[in-house]
């Protein structure tokens, strides 16, 4: 196709675009006064084409979800195989399919201790609600029916539904719904940059755990079912907790009983050089959700992992009245097992550990002399550079305005990244390389150096 055909098709999308279609987390008038939407027409590997073939390296693998990189025929073809034999049933009527029963068995393998039964979704806020759902359901179940507050965190994403939205700190979206819902709580994040002014990280760590311990006691320990958290905050600006946080954490709700819930839909399937982040950082949860990276996004699909305390009490509590038309969709497992099939075999998450993840926190680091950063922070391919008008002061451009116009020259040149108040923000595919590493950091010092040069 031409040029000039390609602009025009891409017109025609653009205009359909605007008529008839709404944008999630979008300002629409913006969006089209801009100039309307990018139409991504096709993908391999680490790379974006957008439909006037301009080539994107995917710095946030899709939504933080592809892991395995794009133009894997390996997932098209079990796709294709499980549609052939049995394209859907449900879980409903006592009856299973043999994908989610083969994926549930894998999932009690690869997942913490102790979290050995899985209850399916299709998108991280229904695993989220089905939380809400479960932790009420099983302190009922124990004679506690007062136990119904959950704690979270500000900044923190856990969805988008009325309750999983609830569960997260985001204000805007709070303020947008009415929101949170009654018997939602939110206490500081272990956002050290932000909130640890004159502390250093390790007792800060223990100050914010801290702070989920007053909760409890303002609150009453016999009023409080769960506390929830992603181990490293992703749409939050992807903040890592200092070492000391977690520990406290854990011994905090094991301590007023508590339940502990890890959110991973991010942080899982091999993203920080583990599995599942709570491995590596040592965190026992009672139940997990995961999804993104369960299939690559390649077709929708999460799981929340149960832990056998309360999988236990709910086998013995009659029906849980619960439940999606998709839960355990046929297609969905099958394309979750054959993604979880090439992250072994190919050694992903050896090469995060070893490899990938370390040198690109080593390129992160090297950004550290830039004048508008103020501190890097990540783990395996989850990164933030954090940008500031003042290092000493850490004061920040009004309204965001230097990761917006770092964002938008990286876009432009070629490298997608997101911005979330004033960082920029990273969760590249586990493919990637260090040449593609290496790319990623140069656009981003020369999108740096443009915001610099607009901002003075």
């Amino acid at each position: 196709m031409t040029t000039q055909a390609l602009r025009n098709t891409t017109t025609v999308w653009k205009e359909q675009d605007r008529r008839h279609h709404i944008h999630p987390f979008t300002d629409s008038k913006a969006l089209h006064a801009e100039g309307g939407t990018r139409i991504i027409t096709k993908a391999q590997g680490c790379y974006l084409t957008d439909s006037e073939d301009h080539q994107i390296l995917d710095g946030m693998a899709g939504l933080w979800c592809v892991n395995v990189g794009y133009g894997r025929q390996e997932l098209a073809e079990a796709a294709y195989k499980q549609m052939q034999e049995l394209p859907y049933y449900n879980t409903f009527f006592k009856t299973a399919t043999p994908p989610p029963i083969e994926l549930a068995e894998k999932l009690a393998e690869l997942a913490p201790e102790g979290l050995n039964r899985v209850f399916y979704g299709s998108s991280g806020s229904e695993s989220n609600d089905t939380v809400v759902r479960l932790v009420r359901h099983f302190w009922n179940l124990m004679g506690k029916p007062d136990k119904k507050v959950f704690i979270s965190r500000e900044h923190a994403y856990h969805g988008s539904t009325c309750a999983s939205a609830s569960l997260g700190g985001m204000t805007a979206m709070h303020k947008q719904a009415d929101l949170p819902l009654p018997g939602f709580e939110h206490v500081m994040p272990p956002y050290w940059y932000d909130f640890g002014a004159g502390m250093d990280p390790a007792s800060f760590g223990k100050k914010a755990a801290k702070a989920v311990e007053d909760k409890i006691l303002e609150l009453g320990a016999d009023k409080v079912a769960a506390f929830i958290g992603e181990p490293i905050m992703g749409a939050g600006g992807v903040i890592v907790p200092p070492e000391t946080y977690w520990p406290e954490i854990q011994r905090i709700c094991k301590q007023y009983d508590v339940l502990l819930i890890a959110d991973e839909v991010i942080s899982g399937f091999g993203r920080v050089g583990t599995w599942f982040a709570s491995q590596k950082l040592g965190i026992k949860p009672d139940m997990m959700t995961m999804a993104k990276g369960i299939t690559s996004g390649y077709l929708p699909l999460s799981g929340l992992m149960v832990g056998d305390r309360i999988a236990d009490a709910l086998s013995e509590g009659g029906d849980f009245n619960h439940g999606y038309t998709y839960s355990g969709h046929p297609v969905a497992c099958a394309v979750a097992l054959k993604n979880i099939e090439i992250i072994e075999r190919e050694g992903l998450i050896e090469r995060v550990r070893d490899e990938t993840g370390p040198y690109l926190q080593e390129g992160l680091a090297s950004l550290v002399d830039h004048p508008l950063v103020g501190e890097v922070r990540g783990m395996g391919l989850l990164g933030a550079v954090e940008l500031v008008k003042d290092k000493d002061t850490h004061e920040r451009y009004p309204n965001n305005q230097a990761s917006i116009a770092c964002r938008d020259h990286c876009i432009k040149n070629g490298l997608m990244l997101r911005q979330v108040r004033d960082g920029m923000i990273m969760s590249p595919p586990l493919i990637l390389t260090k040449s593609e590493i290496d790319k990623l950091i140069s656009i981003l010092r020369s999108g740096l150096d443009a915001a610099k040069a607009k901002l003075g």
